[in-house]
């Protein structure tokens, strides 16, 4: 049997043409980046803290009579945690709506400090990816990325772990939030389960302190943090922020002065 012109010819032609016709080219299976598949299993040990803040989150919601489709709605569309608490203790309070929006915008000034820090990260994303991005950015997302980016990675895997780390950390946000909304008031208070998330987040800056400079700017903000807890509309949070940063350079530029 011979092929020419890509017709077969020989006794065995018709057998081996109706082979070929029972050929189906299947795609091949869909596959995530392994940079996404490694971002899921490093947020694994942060995620229970996050689901606990969820679930606390959707009791505070139906504890302050918001029916339950609101509830999820406001958790999906607004996902801040922390200002969606405290406009929804203000409002419970009576204070005016535009006070409570002024209260959340305030408190999430922090995220405009992490897209410039992660822009650089994820220039390689699109514009409507990075619409996605920017949505589904928290302060876990942020953290654990940061984290994954201390290892070599290329511009698009640096895309694919941070969208991975958010990601997980956004499914998990929501499943709690769900149960908090469908458990409501059964969950017992003496549980403090509000305690899981500072642990969560010690948990993932601790390993980070690694030199001087870095240690200066948590002990600046942490320090901060505290002496501005009593300041309204969590301004001590912004406070804290710019402490840490400046403490952080401050010590920095000190040790390279030695250096030279």
């Amino acid at each position: 049997m011979r092929a020419a012109g890509g017709i077969f010819k020989g006794p065995d032609a018709a057998a081996v043409e109706c082979r070929l016709r029972r050929i189906r080219v299947r795609p091949a299976p869909l596959q995530l980046n392994p940079q996404f598949l490694a971002a899921v299993k490093a947020c694994l040990p942060v995620l229970p803290g996050v689901l606990a803040f969820g679930a606390i989150s959707g009791v505070a919601m139906v504890a302050a009579g918001m029916p339950h489709y609101l509830a999820m709605a406001m958790s999906v569309l607004v996902y801040a945690g922390s200002s969606q608490l405290a406009a929804l203790q203000l409002l419970t309070s009576g204070s005016p709506l535009a006070i409570a929006i002024l209260a959340a915008l305030v408190i999430n000034l922090r995220f405009s400090i992490y897209s410039l820090s992660m822009a650089p990260h994820l220039a390689a994303a699109g514009a409507g990816w990075r619409s996605v991005l920017s949505y589904l950015l928290s302060d876990n997302g942020y953290a654990m990325s940061l984290r994954g980016y201390e290892r070599p990675l290329g511009a698009v895997d640096k895309v694919w772990y941070y969208f991975g780390c958010c990601a997980a950390i956004w499914v998990t946000w929501q499943i709690g939030t769900l149960t908090g909304v469908l458990l409501g008031a059964r969950i017992p208070a003496d549980w403090h389960l509000e305690f899981s998330i500072v642990l969560t987040f010690l948990a993932i800056v601790a390993p980070t302190i690694r030199d001087r400079a870095v240690a200066a700017a948590a002990c600046a903000a942490g320090v901060t943090a505290i002496i501005t807890w009593p300041l309204p509309l969590r301004l001590g949070l912004l406070l804290a922020v710019a402490a840490g940063i400046a403490a952080g350079m401050l010590v920095e530029n000190m040790l390279e002065e030695k250096r030279q």
